[in-house]
This record gives structure tokens, C-alpha cells and sequence, in this order.
């Protein structure tokens, strides 16, 4: 098969590249990525030269160049991680994530009613659903759940789905969606909640934690997540969601406290800040679907995987400090000035 995998130098399309590609030797992964402030060439580095990998810079709001990747590779699969995905940022700018997280996915839905894609795939988030209340640890969110967003960049992820599900009932394309808990793992952008406190302690700064850190989130080590994904492109049901869920459930300030326990730093460095507006207050992911129909487990559990995150950041400091640093928006031009 040949998959384009967009947004695939981001955290999670990142980590789904080297999957596939080091998994399916005799499958054709191509990676798309604009490149913007969290795409990150350097995550993609370690499978470059690998023969059955290629990489592509574009836009996937860019119809005449999406149409003409489409005509020129004869994809059979799209997995679609390409999507502006920081809450904070999506209260600060609304507009850009309405024009990636939808109109980027219709031109990509376009492309792909268009070329014959055998399989679109949307990867979707939780936050769709909105929030469960703290003290009802019985609720969890299934695929029946009503779609109840909070944030702008949750309310563009539901519109994305609602589309990718249109285009299904109405054209006939085959699709499917799967909406996850919370990722971690490595090659995680240093903004988000696990990395930030990672460097942040490591180089004895505040960890700021959002109210009193009691926020709850389910969360899924990003290998589970892109086992889970490559069993729904092969095996899912066309049409059809599937929830991904860690059954790891922990407070923000518990995630908080097992990275600074794991790296032997004090609590101390724990600042706590005013809550963002509309933040939810717990997720929690029930994947009986996904386990029952296509036989899907997590490997991961949280403490596990925090002890293998942690490690990687501490063996990977030039990853991560080069974007702290700003460098690594130089790399692709680094890589590619004698590809020109």
C-alpha cells in the first residue's frame, strides 16, 4: 500500500510514521507537513533514508497542490493527523484552526473522493465530547456520546468529523474516525503538559499547573495510539467511529508529582496559575468498541510509560532544546538546500 501520513512530522503523525515505516517494509509511506511552529523535520530524521519513506512539504488547505500530490502518488490510504491542536492557542486565534482543522480536511476529503482513495482516515480527539464531571467515575465517553465541545479547536475537530462522516453518507467514500484520550510519549512538543514539566524540572524552573492541577485525563502512550489506528485503516469498519482509550486516568497535579518523584526534583517547583477559560474537567475514553471488534490492547500503562518517556527526554535533550531554542525551524532548510 502507499499511505500518506499528513501532518506526520507533528508528535503523533510523527510517531505514526516511524511506526508504519519500520513495521511495513514493503508499504510506501509519504509524510506531509506544512512545517508550521510545531512541525518538526528532526522527529522524522531516524527514518529519512529509509527506502520505503519519502517527505513532502505542503499545505493541506492548498487544493491545486493536494490535487496534484493526489494525481502524481495514486495513494490508497490517507491518515489525516495534519491539524492546528494547542486549546490555548485555538482561545488566542480561533481563525486558523477553522481553516486547517475543516477546510483543510474538505480539500483533503476532495482529493480523496476524487483520486479513488481506498481508505480516509480522520484522527479525532476526545475533547469533542466535552467534559464528565469529576465525582461520577461511572460516566465515560462511547462513540454514542454526544458531541459537546468546549474550546475552539474542539468545536473544528467535531466539524472535521461531522464532515469526514458526510462525505461517507453522501458520496460514498470510505472513511473512518478514531478519537483518542490524551498521547504521551516522545518527540511530544515541548508546549504540552508531560514535556513541559519534563524540561521545565530539569532545569529547576516553575512547573505551572493550571487551578489546583484536579483536571482529569485519560492517558494513551502515542505507540498504543498508532497500533490502535493501523488495526482501523486494515481491519475498521467503513464508517464508523472508534474511541481510544489508555484506562490510565490521573489528576494534572498527579502527572505532575510522578515526573518530578521519577527525576528526583521537589514539589516545591510547582506553581500553580488561574485556570484557562472553558477548560474541561475530565475525559475519560471507554474503548469497548475498539477491543471487542478488532481485537485492539494498550501495551502502556502510565507508569510504564512515564519511566520510558521520561527516559527518552533525558536521552534526547538536543531534540527537544533546539525547539525550545527556535533551531529547529532551520533544519529543513539545512536538509534540503542541496535538494533543491
Amino acid at each position: 500500500m502507499k499511505i500518506l501520513v499528513t501532518g506526520g512530522a507533528g508528535f503523533i503523525g510523527g510517531n505514526f510514521a516511524h511506526y508504519m515505516t519500520n513495521t511495513y517494509p514493503n508499504d510506501n509511506i509519504v509524510v506531509l507537513d506544512a512545517l508550521t511552529y510545531a512541525g518538526n523535520l528532526e522527529t522524522l530524521e531516524p527514518i529519512m533514508n529509509k527506502p520505503n519513506f519519502k517527505f513532502v512539504k505542503g499545505d493541506i488547505r492548498d487544493r491545486e497542490f493536494i490535487y496534484k500530490l493526489f494525481d502524481e502518488e495514486k495513494f490508497d490510504v490517507v491518515v489525516n493527523f495534519a491539524a492546528e491542536s494547542h486549546v490555548d492557542r485555538s482561545i488566542e486565534n480561533p481563525g486558523i484552526f477553522v481553516e486547517t482543522n475543516v477546510m483543510g480536511v474538505q480539500v483533503l476529503l476532495d482529493a480523496s473522493l476524487k483520486y479513488n482513495v481506498k481508505r480516509y482516515h480522520q484522527v479525532s480527539t476526545d475533547e469533542v465530547y466535552g467534559d464528565l464531571p469529576l465525582d461520577r467515575k461511572d460516566l465515560m465517553f462511547t462513540e454514542k456520546t454526544p458531541l459537546h465541545t468546549s474550546s475552539p479547536y474542539s468545536a473544528s475537530k467535531a466539524s472535521a468529523d461531522l464532515l469526514t462522516l458526510a462525505y461517507y453518507r453522501t458520496y460514498k467514500l470510505p472513511v473512518t474516525i478514531s478519537r483518542c484520550s490524551n498521547n504521551y510519549g516522545p518527540y511530544h512538543f515541548p508546549e504540552k503538559l508531560i514535556p513541559l514539566m519534563i524540561s521545565r524540572a530539569l532545569a529547576n524552573e516553575s512547573l505551572p499547573v493550571y487551578g489546583k492541577g484536579e483536571n482529569v485525563r485519560d492517558w494513551l502512550h502515542v505507540h498504543d495510539h498508532c497500533t490502535a489506528i493501523d488495526l482501523i485503516i486494515r481491519k475498521g469498519k467503513e464508517g464508523e467511529v472508534y474511541n481510544i482509550g489508555g484506562h490510565n486516568e490521573r489528576t494534572n497535579l498527579e502527572v505532575v508529582k510522578t515526573i518530578l518523584k521519577q527525576l528526583g526534583k521537589s514539589e516545591d517547583l510547582i506553581h500553580f496559575v488561574t485556570d484557562r477559560p472553558g477548560h474541561d474537567l475530565r475525559y475519560a475514553i471507554d474503548p469497548t468498541k475498539i477491543e471487542t471488534e478488532l481485537g485492539w490492547k494498550p501495551v502502556y500503562n502510565f507508569d510504564t510509560g512515564i519511566k520510558q518517556t521520561i527516559d527518552w527526554y533525558l536521552n534526547n535533550k538536543s531534540w527537544w532544546e533546539n525547539i525550545i531554542s527556535g533551531e529547529y525551524q532551520e533544519y529543513y532548510a539545512k536538509m534540503y538546500k542541496n535538494r533543491q
